[in-house]
C-alpha cells in the first residue's frame, strides 16, 4: 500500500490541463490563461493629469505669480491649444495635458479669480502628471501562460484591449453515488438506509472550485447498472464516484470499471480516513472512486481530487497549500496509517492556531462542519502536544 505523497504524485503525473478555448473576457474570471499576452498599446496613451487642477509649462520664477486661465480640458475632451509662457489651462483628472504643458497644480493649492490663478510658493516640475506608457508600453509582457485570472488580471486585460482570451476551461465532473443503502433527499430513510448526503457535499465543493457538475444519480450495487452509469459519465472531463471501492461482497466499482478498459493507477492508500480510495484512467479520463463515508469522501476529495481538478484547469500550483500553525490540543497518531484530522483555524497574537474537530469519525458529517484545514499526523509518530508547531493543509477560509 502506497503513502499519501506518492499517491498524490501519481495523480499529478497522469493529468494534463484541458485544451485551451477562447472565451469573452467577461467569462474568463476564475480560469487560467493558456497563453501569454503582451500590451497592444501604451497606457496611459498620453501624458495626463492625475489631479483636478491647472496645467502649465513649468519655469523657474513662476511660483507666486498670477497666471491667466485660457481654456479647460476634460477627460475625453482635451484642450488642443498651446498656452503661453504665463498661461494655464483648467484640467480635470485623466485629461491629456495640452501641448507644451508638463506640470499640474491642484485646485486646492491655488488662489483663483474669475480669469486667473496665483500659484503657490512651491511647485515641483512635472508634479501630478501620469506619463505616457508609465503603466505599460506597447509590446510589454502583461501576463504569462498559467496566470489565474482574478479581478485584477481581468481589469488589466480589459485596459489592454483584450475582448477575448485563450484559457483552460473549468472541468466538467460526472458525479455518481453508489450503494443500496442510499435514498434521495426528500425520502424518509427506511431500516438500514441513509440519505445520499455525499451528492450534496461534493456538488457544493465542486461548484466552489468552479467546476460544472454532471449528476449521474444514485446507482444500486449491481455491476451492470454501474457500467451504464459510467458510460454516461464519459461525457465529462473527470468521473467522481463514492462508495463501492472497499473489499465488501457488493463493492463492484472496480469490476465495472475494469470491464470498460480501466487503467488502475492505485487502489488503497495508507491514510486515515480514506484508505480504499481508487484512482485510474478510463479511456484517458481521470476516475476517482472515493469511500462512501462522508468524512472519508471529503478528505480524499481534498487530498487527491481537488489537486487533479486544478491540474485539469491549468493551475501551476496544484498540491494543497501548507500553512504553519500552533496546535491547540494534543493529538495521537495511528500505528499503521497517516492520519488527516479535520479542524478550524483562528488567529491569535499574529499566529495561526489549529483546533482539531471534536468528531473525527469517517462516517460523521459533523466532522466537516466549519472545517478549514487538515492536519497530517505521520503513522506511528509520538503524540503531538498542545502548543506544537504543525503544518496543516489549507482548505478554505
Amino acid at each position: 500500500m502506497i503513502g499519501y505523497q506518492e499517491a498524490l504524485q501519481l495523480v499529478l503525473d497522469r493529468i494534463r490541463p484541458l485544451p485551451a478555448v477562447e472565451v469573452p473576457l467577461e467569462q474568463a474570471g476564475g480560469l487560467v490563461l493558456a497563453e501569454g499576452v503582451a500590451a497592444r498599446w501604451d497606457l496611459p496613451p498620453a501624458d495626463n493629469s492625475a489631479m483636478d487642477g491647472f496645467a502649465f509649462a513649468w519655469r523657474e520664477r513662476l511660483a507666486g505669480k498670477e497666471l491667466a486661465v485660457v481654456g479647460s480640458a476634460y477627460a475625453g475632451s482635451p484642450w488642443t491649444g498651446t498656452p503661453g509662457p504665463e498661461q494655464v489651462v483648467r484640467i480635470m483628472t485623466g485629461s491629456p495635458l495640452p501641448p507644451g504643458c508638463d506640470t499640474v497644480v491642484p485646485l486646492e493649492e491655488v488662489v483663483e479669480t474669475a480669469t486667473a490663478i496665483r500659484l503657490p510658493v512651491v511647485v515641483k516640475p512635472g508634479q501630478h502628471v501620469r506619463r505616457q506608457g508609465e503603466e505599460f508600453r506597447s509590446g510589454d509582457p502583461l501576463l504569462d501562460a498559467g496566470a489565474p485570472l482574478h479581478a485584477g488580471e481581468i481589469g488589466l486585460l480589459a485596459a489592454a484591449g483584450f475582448a477575448r482570451v485563450r484559457v483552460h476551461p473549468a472541468p466538467r465532473v460526472a458525479l455518481l453515488s453508489t450503494g443500496d443503502e442510499l435514498v434521495e433527499l426528500g425520502q424518509t430513510p427506511g431500516p438500514g438506509q441513509i440519505v445520499n448526503s455525499n451528492l450534496y457535499l461534493l456538488s457544493a465543493r465542486l461548484r466552489e472550485e468552479g467546476c460544472s457538475v454532471l449528476p449521474l444519480g444514485l446507482c444500486r450495487d449491481e455491476p451492470e447498472a454501474l457500467a451504464r452509469h459510467l458510460a454516461a459519465g464519459e461525457q465529462a472531463n473527470l468521473i467522481l464516484s463514492t462508495g463501492g471501492v472497499s473489499v465488501g461482497d457488493r463493492d463492484y466499482l472496480r469490476e465495472a470499471l475494469n470491464g470498460r478498459g480501466f487503467e488502475t493507477v492505485f487502489w488503497q492508500v495508507a491514510i486515515k480516513p480514506g484508505k480504499p480510495v481508487l484512482f485510474g484512467l478510463l479511456h484517458g479520463r481521470p476516475v476517482f472512486g472515493l469511500p462512501g463515508n462522508p468524512a472519508a469522501a471529503a478528505a480524499t476529495f481534498e487530498l487527491f481530487v481537488r489537486p487533479a481538478l486544478r491540474r485539469l484547469a491549468g493551475f501551476p500550483a496544484t498540491a494543497p497549500l501548507r500553512l504553519r500553525a500552533t496546535l491547540v490540543t494534543e493529538v495521537h497518531s495511528d500505528r499503521k496509517r497517516e492520519c488527516f484530522l479535520w479542524g478550524t483555524l483562528s488567529e491569535e497574537s499574529g499566529r495561526l492556531t489549529f483546533h482539531p474537530s471534536r468528531r473525527q469519525g469517517s462516517g460523521q458529517n459533523r466532522s466537516l462542519q466549519g472545517a478549514q484545514a487538515l492536519l497530517p499526523v505521520p503513522a506511528g509518530s509520538e503524540p503531538l502536544a498542545a502548543g506544537s508547531d504543525v503544518s496543516v493543509l489549507f482548505i478554505r477560509l
